[in-house]
């Protein structure tokens, strides 16, 4: 047998949250509700759906590699011109090339933790070395830590805005300040996965920073508010010398065409976004006044999943409300055993999980 790279020693795969499907038939449920992996509760657009009915007629024929209309159409949404777009498979696939284009062996990589884990995934495939740095005692990332741990050998910065799993921001301020102190050769990517939750007030707008900033690589998804998850289409914004890198490691033809004609589709449909946003708004309101009415201690977030302290071991509960047809993440993947990451619902969902919550915590 072939041996393996003496790295996958010291890699876990991804553990995704449990599909529904799988639930049931090990279960026996009938009703069984998802609110583990941050999608959106609403689905997605209506024009995005009648995209991909109109693209299936199509199927036999390959996707355009390079994205060129949804390109087009995001590069004037956006204000950037098109050479500084390059579209992949979700964003996660994008954090990919960014380690296969600019982690050498040996590099320092600093990330946060808890946070995606595939930073730390994709920084030891290429030998790098992964400086992880804790949360402050507001579960933060703790940019004077980050800026303290440059080294002449750091290469790649990672900032999750907001970060998962604790749905906290750094301000425009803050993101600002810490900028200045990176020096030029270091890449700095700004994950911006649930950026249209999270905009307004306080939360940076690093699109316009580009200029001023070459060396940021900014990351979105259609896999969030856009409800794409199934289909799997993100993007990074960057400078074009930083977006042609990454296109010499993409894989053609990354991004299915189905995604595309979603994507397209799913841009144009603000009405939808807007109601995703505001079910978003209500459901934080009614989960934090439940959570506080059972005196469960709960970290604010700009995100669409809120992290609630049970005070005893989530896993017990994870699976106590599985048996009552509610998936959630448990907290200790991200190392915070007590707690568990839930995604906002529908009303009737948040208040079915509340219910059962109750029910299962008095047990």
């Amino acid at each position: 047998m072939a041996e393996q790279r003496k790295v996958l020693s010291h890699i876990q795969p991804y553990i995704p949250g449990k599909p529904i499907s799988h639930v049931q038939k090990e279960l026996g449920l009938t009703r069984v509700i998802k609110m583990a992996s941050n999608e959106n509760p609403l689905g997605c657009s209506p024009k995005a759906t009648e995209a991909v009915r109109r693209w299936a007629q199509n199927m036999a024929l390959y996707p355009d590699g390079s994205c060129n209309e949804l390109n087009r159409v995001l590069s004037l949404k956006l204000g950037v011109k098109q050479e500084q777009l390059l579209f992949g498979a979700g964003s996660d696939q994008i954090v990919e090339m960014i380690a296969q284009s600019y982690i050498n062996p040996s590099d320092e990589v600093i990330m946060p933790i808890p946070s995606f884990p595939r930073y730390e995934t994709v920084t030891r495939i290429m030998d790098g070395n992964p400086i992880e740095l804790k949360l402050d005692s507001g579960y933060r990332l703790d940019l004077s830590a980050y800026a303290d741990s440059i080294t002449e050998r750091t290469r790649v910065i990672w900032i999750c805005n907001p970060n998962n799993p604790t749905g906290t921001i750094i301000t425009s301020d803050e993101q600002r300040s810490f900028l200045e102190k990176v020096p030029s050769s270091v890449l700095v990517v700004l994950d911006e996965a649930y950026y249209e939750y999270a905009k307004g007030g306080y939360y940076p707008e690093s699109i316009k920073l580009l200029d001023e900033y070459p060396n940021i690589i900014i990351l979105r998804t259609f896999s969030k508010a856009f409800g794409l998850a199934g289909l799997r289409v993100g993007y990074a914004i960057s400078s074009p010398q930083i977006i042609s890198n990454l296109n010499k490691v993409r894989a053609p033809f990354n991004v299915n065409a189905a995604a595309q004609a979603a994507a397209l589709a799913a841009i144009d449909d603000e009405e939808f976004l807007d109601l995703s946003l505001e079910n978003n708004r209500l459901g934080k309101l009614y989960l934090y006044k439940a959570f506080s009415d059972f005196n469960l201690p709960y970290i604010p977030t700009h995100a669409n999943f809120v992290m609630v302290n049970l005070n005893r071991d989530s896993q017990e509960v994870f699976n106590a409300l599985l048996h009552e047809g509610i998936i959630v993440r448990p907290g200790a993947p991200f190392m915070m055993p007590d707690w568990i990451r839930l995604t906002i619902g529908t009303p009737l969902e948040n208040e079915f999980f509340i219910h059962t919550l109750e029910k299962v915590l008095k047990r």
